[in-house]
């Protein structure tokens, strides 16, 4: 229980580390960018693997398969824009994605 509650702990912080970062971009999208949003993308992934590691037999899938699908899609915007700066709608796309992804986690279902 104590190393799901410590992966559950770093995933939030890597979580909101990641929405502060977006946050930070708010005033100038056009802003350079360096890799700590590749970073924290990766915590974030590697964290929510190891809690539905731990959790296994009793997951729940109308949960983790979305915000799967959410982070599949934040990849790849970040992918196509590593070296350019965001556009307005990839900026509010990633922005959006990322609420999605933090409603459909404190959802109950």
């Amino acid at each position: 229980m104590l190393l799901f509650n410590i992966l559950l702990l770093l995933h939030f912080m890597a979580f909101a580390g990641y929405l502060f970062l977006l946050a930070t971009l708010w005033k100038d999208i056009a802003a350079r960018r360096d890799k700590t949003g590749l970073i924290l993308g990766i915590i974030i992934l590697l964290t929510g693997i190891g809690l539905v590691a731990l959790k296994y037999p009793a997951v729940n899938y109308y949960k983790v398969v979305p915000k799967l699908a959410i982070f599949v899609v934040i990849t790849v915007l970040n992918v196509r824009f590593a070296d350019k700066p965001f556009t307005r709608a990839a900026y509010y796309s990633l922005a959006g994605l990322m609420l999605l992804a933090a409603l459909i986690a404190v959802t109950r279902v």
